[in-house]
């Protein structure tokens, strides 16, 4: 077999950079900006909890707590600029050798392993019928990553919230590293009931293992299915990586082409882990309209109707029908089932999306994505609400999934409920 390089394989060997040991580690650490988005109270009691300790909540901007005033989140974007010159002026930062951080995220369904390593953004691509070694799993909203530009453009660090996946049935990779050689740098409690975290640093020397087995996975599924490989698939912060991506195509044109070989603008970094890791559960999303007048139910399964066929609105005891949707909702007034009998796509997701996405452009409502089963009925029982709840699909299906139809839906899918994504913690210099 070949020899194939980091460089090959789409990743660059990081210099991490971690607070120092100074730094109150429980304070430091936030989970990802774009959980929470219903919730506002979770992001002010955090500020709270964080008060004026050093921590990652100064250096991102909370999806929940953005304004519809532009000249408001600006001036949040110029307050984190500052924090971020403030913190590297202050040697708030320690700088890591060339290598990888090995995490352990112990969380109530098991333990996640996951590796901190830096990804070459000219093998991804999240656009639609993308054939890239990495690509997204789900549609990718192009305001959502507008969203991020402007900050992505500035920012002198950059906080991973990603999770990356690949597809290693026989845990070739990432687990045989629990031998290897490492340095404990961080464990701690995180906050809000994230659960336990630990940290080792593997230089670079000690992970020749985890290439060469890296390498040979890429040669086992390369041409599967008689298409293109697909080494890496985005668990979570696809929007983030997109944004990253942006930034960098606007970057290149006015780079050299030694420049453009090394720039650390063109890497991002992100936590890759094993999608059969024991720790890994997919949960589903779930859908929340708020601001909705009287008759929102009976004008969605019109649409839904339009798009599939007849449907039926029930009580939520209906027998479940064979390759119906059965699509349970919940408002103020009760809760029940829109069934599709006759789908016209193969996900529930993608029925319920499609009539979702036609409602609120006819309508003021605006949609939102909800973590967790009983956050989800919580919020959709408040007036002007309505919830639908989703399946979860299975995880061993995704890779087969994406290669053989593209990019799934938007928010198919989602690791873990919210306390359990990934937290800001790890950093790397973009200057």
């Amino acid at each position: 077999m070949k020899d194939i390089t980091w460089r090959e394989l789409g990743v660059e060997l990081p210099r991490i950079m971690l607070p120092n040991k100074c730094v109150d580690m429980s304070k430091w650490s936030v989970v990802a900006c774009d959980q929470y988005t219903s919730e506002p109270e979770y992001w002010h009691r955090v500020e709270g909890l964080v008060g004026d300790a050093p921590s990652t909540l100064r250096l991102v901007l909370p999806e929940a707590l953005l304004s519809e005033n532009p000249g408001e989140n600006a001036a949040r974007e110029d307050d984190i600029i500052k924090t971020m010159q403030s913190y590297l002026a202050s040697d708030t930062f320690r700088t890591l050798p060339c290598g990888a951080m090995l995490v352990r995220r112990y969380l109530n369904c098991g333990v996640r392993t996951g590796i901190v390593l830096s990804f070459d953004l000219e093998r991804y691509d999240y656009k639609k019928g993308s054939t890239s070694l990495i690509r997204a799993t789900e549609g990718t909203v192009e305001e959502r990553v507008k969203a991020r530009l402007s900050l992505r453009r500035r920012a002198l660090i950059e906080l991973p919230h990603i999770l990356m996946l690949i597809d290693d049935p026989k845990k070739t990779v990432i687990e045989p590293l629990a031998n290897a050689k490492m340095h404990r740098e961080y464990d701690f409690e995180l906050m809000e009931h994230g659960g336990r975290i630990t940290g080792d640093f593997i230089a670079e020397e000690n992970l020749e293992g985890a290439r060469v087995a890296l390498s040979e996975l890429a040669a086992e599924q390369d041409g599967r299915f008689g298409k293109p490989l697909l080494l890496y698939a985005m668990g979570d912060g696809n929007h983030s990586l997109a944004a990253a991506k942006a930034v960098w195509e606007e970057l290149k044109p006015t780079l050299s082409e030694a420049e453009t070989e090394n720039h650390p603008a063109r890497f991002a970094l992100c936590e890759l882990v094993n999608v059969h890791d024991d720790g890994i559960l997919f949960e589903p999303i779930h859908c929340l309209l708020t601001n909705v007048k009287p008759g929102a139910l009976e004008e969605i399964a019109y649409i839904l109707a339009e798009q599939n066929g007849d449907v039926s609105i029930g009580t939520g005891n209906d027998a479940p029908q064979e390759f119906a949707h059965v699509l349970p909702f919940v408002t103020k007034e009760g809760a029940g089932t829109i069934t599709v009998p006759a789908p016209a796509n193969r996900l529930a997701v993608a029925t319920l999306q499609g009539a979702l996405e036609v409602y609120i452009k006819k309508t003021r409502a605006r949609l939102d994505y909800i973590h967790g089963e009983e956050t989800l009925k919580s919020l959709a029982r408040r007036d002007g609400c309505l919830g639908f709840l989703l399946p979860a699909m299975e995880k061993a299906e995704l890779f087969t999934t994406v290669i053989l139809e593209g990019a799934l839906p938007k928010k198919t899918f989602s690791m873990g409920e919210a306390h359990e994504k990934r937290c800001y913690l790890e950093a790397r210099s973009l200057r």
